[in-house]
């Protein structure tokens, strides 16, 4: 509704527009006298008084937000603009006119796509010179990280990977490693996963990287459900601040740890009681080493946090329990507040089994592993 009329608009348009403003400005100073002669008065102040050695703890908080629109590297979009543009022969084409597209359309592609691959480009030269990181501080160096380029529209980089101090007897041979990066906006999907574990046992890879800012739900249970027998999947979580739309707000990028590897939570549903009720216990979180090429299993009481969903539908994860097993981060906790902690009352929360739940349609657990990053697996109950 607008705020005022245009003089070219009707007579009886222009008569509605001003009785509807009337009636709402009557309205909220109606509202405001009654706020006025029933609230008590608050004096608000902009130098509140300074108290030393009271530390004020706030929150928790919660941050809300739209899922962003999901972007592929593939042919059909890239990871800088939005939607593909349409089709040459969809655009009106006039009798005798030339069968081209509008005046700036193969501009826009050529721009979206020299930007896509400078993103590329900018991100497999971070990955090459810092490597990825696992946990307990163990780190995978490449000898080598060659761009893909137009050879393959999935698959964006490939080359070897040593532990730091080592080195490749083989830096020419066959590639072993390939990297596929998320868009620059937007997570990373199940699709483009699905694409990428075909690709990366087609051409005999034996481990392939996934690194991007975000994984959706979806992406996260094919990774989780892919027990490809010849390739090792890793989920690296890419650091915000790498991100070139986040320059200037946050620090400047340090030469480390901008990509971690996730682990997989180790969990196990039991069920149905004789309630009907079901229950979920979590064991801890796999991670794999490439550095000795074993799996480490942490124990459960190294968890950070886990999460329950009783009715995951497959795109949104909704919390409907918490736990927070790790307590000695509880004990940091307290010594940072001087003992402002009551450990009777988070003695409840560091449980690894949860409450009973009934059953929904999906049930799905995500575990935060001691680094931080957040691991998705989901249970079937059929």
């Amino acid at each position: 509704m607008p705020f005022d009329t245009d003089p070219d608009w009707p007579k009886p348009l222009q008569d509605a527009v001003t009785a509807y403003r009337t009636a709402s400005r009557a309205k909220m100073d109606e509202v405001n006298a009654c706020i006025k002669a029933n609230a008590e008065p608050e004096e608000l102040v902009d130098q509140p008084e300074v108290r030393r050695g009271v530390v004020r703890v706030s929150g928790p908080f919660s941050v809300e937000a739209v899922q962003p629109q999901e972007f592929s590297l593939d042919d059909g979009a890239t990871p800088i603009g939005g939607a593909p543009e349409p089709d040459e022969e969809t655009f009106d084409i006039g009798k005798g006119e030339a069968a081209m597209p509008p005046a700036g359309i193969g501009e826009d592609r050529e721009v979206d796509s020299k930007n896509a691959d400078t993103y590329i480009g900018n991100m497999s030269r971070l990955l090459r010179l810092d490597g990825v990181r696992f946990p307990d501080n163990k780190e995978m160096k490449f000898t080598r990280l060659d761009p893909m380029g137009a050879r393959s529209a999935t698959i964006h980089a490939e080359g070897r990977w040593m532990p730091p101090g080592e080195t490749d007897p083989d830096p020419e041979g066959r590639a072993t490693v390939c990297v596929a990066f998320g868009p620059q906006y937007g997570p990373v999907t199940a699709a483009q996963v699905e694409m990428l574990i075909r690709a990366a046992s087609r051409r005999g890879y034996d481990d392939l990287l996934i690194a991007g800012f975000a994984f959706d739900g979806p992406a996260q249970s094919v990774i989780e459900e892919a027990d490809h027998p010849n390739v090792r999947i890793h989920m690296a979580h890419i650091r915000p601040d790498v991100n070139p739309a986040m320059n200037g707000l946050l620090k400047e990028t340090p030469g480390s740890q901008l990509f971690s590897v996730f682990g997989r939570p180790r969990t196990a549903l039991k069920g149905p009681a004789m309630d009907g009720t079901y229950t979920v216990t979590m064991e801890g979180v796999d991670i794999y080493d490439p550095v000795t090429n074993t799996i480490d299993a942490n124990r459960a009481d190294k968890v950070a946090a886990w999460f329950v969903d009783s009715d995951y539908d497959g795109r949104t994860f909704c919390i409907t329990q918490v736990f927070f097993p790790d307590k000695s981060a509880w004990k940091k906790l307290a010594k940072a507040l001087k003992g402002a902690v009551d450990e009777n009352a988070f003695a409840a929360l560091a449980g690894t089994v949860s409450l009973p739940f009934p059953a929904g349609k999906h049930k799905a657990i995500a575990a935060i592993d001691p680094r931080g990053n957040e691991v998705m697996r989901v249970h079937r109950l059929s």
